[in-house]
């Protein structure tokens, strides 16, 4: 997304043209997860975060969406939804209600019936959050049904609505559209940022960040046990929620330096303290949640031994789960893979996990 001096506000994304002469088209997008280094926790209305968060995009753990679109004549937008090609009602809910949040923005949907046919490259049992990546492509293909109605839009707008629309699906899907790093919120040394959609990272990444990467260990594969919905709701009078915003501020802060200046030791630090951090919350919250199982903490003490005993810069992040995020540089991917395999697996729910590293973004298939 483009490096602006100006700030687009909510109204400068209404679509204000008609859907033209346009009777089928067909794209296809595929969009990836991503994970955050500091966290996004607690929202406002219209999905715009208490505080700023930013997190590395990932490569592997992606969802590819086809979508067909077709002209109607009654005014009201309609969809099929299909997974893996066969029906599945239960996924309708959130489709419709993202079509609903985005209608204001895109009045031309009411012209149209759509068929959504969407699959994630990792299991849909795997414990991966797949709300980022599905609704980051959702957006990708609306946004290619406004360029064939807008022709003459520019990329930057094109991103930046995209992040918008995809923020209205869920809120971490603004920071799976474009860029390996991406920072979603308002920062005052952030060039750009916004509430509104996620901005690439403004400054040059160190050599120690590039090609990062990210194995998943699958602890519990199970449904989750708190809704990212419910869970932000808990920080609405949480009695630390304050002090955590402005927390999430200074070390995002520290975290463009380290970016910047590749401090491993002090990423290092960050990165797993927004982890904690993160599940405090939930502990401290009312009601309160446990959501990290005997084997997220066997995980985590196996880590800092390793890192201690070994001296390589490796370490974790969670997300409102169970499952461990493992990171570390490209350059020790040999020894910390070994470690996972011999130390690691064995905690892991049928031994599985995912081998990820940093991606761009959403890459369009047709």
């Amino acid at each position: 997304m483009r490096k602006i001096e100006f700030m687009l506000i909510e109204n400068d994304f209404i679509y204000k043209g008609n859907s033209g002469k346009i009777e089928k088209l067909s794209f296809q997008w595929s969009s990836p997860s991503n994970i955050a280094l500091v966290k996004y926790w607690g929202k406002k209305e219209n999905q715009l975060p208490a505080n700023p968060s930013i997190s590395f995009t990932l490569n592997n753990c992606k969802t590819i969406t086809k979508m067909d679109i077709e002209r109607r004549f009654d005014g009201n937008f309609t969809f099929e939804l299909l997974f893996e090609g066969k029906p599945k009602p239960e996924f309708n809910h959130k489709i419709n209600q993202f079509f609903l949040r985005i209608e204001k923005y895109c009045l031309y949907i009411n012209d149209f019936h759509f068929v959504i046919d969407t699959q994630n490259t990792f299991p849909h049992s795997s414990g991966i959050a797949s709300s980022a990546s599905g609704m980051a492509a959702m957006a990708m293909n609306i946004m290619s049904l406004e360029k064939a109605l807008h022709p003459e839009m520019t990329d930057d707008y094109f991103y930046q609505k995209a992040s918008f629309l995809a923020r209205l699906g869920s809120g971490s899907a603004c920071r799976s559209i474009k860029g390996s790093v991406v920072v979603w919120g308002k920062h005052s040394e952030i060039m750009g940022s916004s509430d509104l959609f996620g901005v690439e990272f403004s400054s040059k990444i160190h050599d120690n960040f590039k090609n990062y990467q990210d194995t998943i260990l699958l602890v519990d594969k199970g449904e989750k046990q708190v809704s990212s919905t419910v869970g932000h709701d808990l920080m609405h009078n949480h009695p630390f929620a304050e002090k955590r915003f402005e927390q999430a501020q200074h070390n995002l802060s520290s975290i463009k330096k380290v970016l910047e200046n590749g401090d491993l030791e002090t990423f290092i630090n960050i990165v797993e303290s927004e982890a904690l951090t993160l599940h405090a919350m939930m502990m401290t919250s009312m009601p309160y949640f446990i959501l990290m199982k005997p084997n997220t903490l066997e995980i985590i003490n196996k880590i800092w031994k390793f890192r201690k005993e070994k001296n390589i810069p490796i370490c974790f992040t969670l997300d409102a789960g169970a499952n461990v995020h493992v990171l570390y540089p490209e350059n020790v991917r040999g020894e910390v893979l070994q470690f996972i395999q011999q130390e690691l697996v064995g905690y892991c729910q049928n031994g599985n996990y995912i081998c990820d590293e940093i991606g761009t973004g959403s890459i369009q298939m047709l």
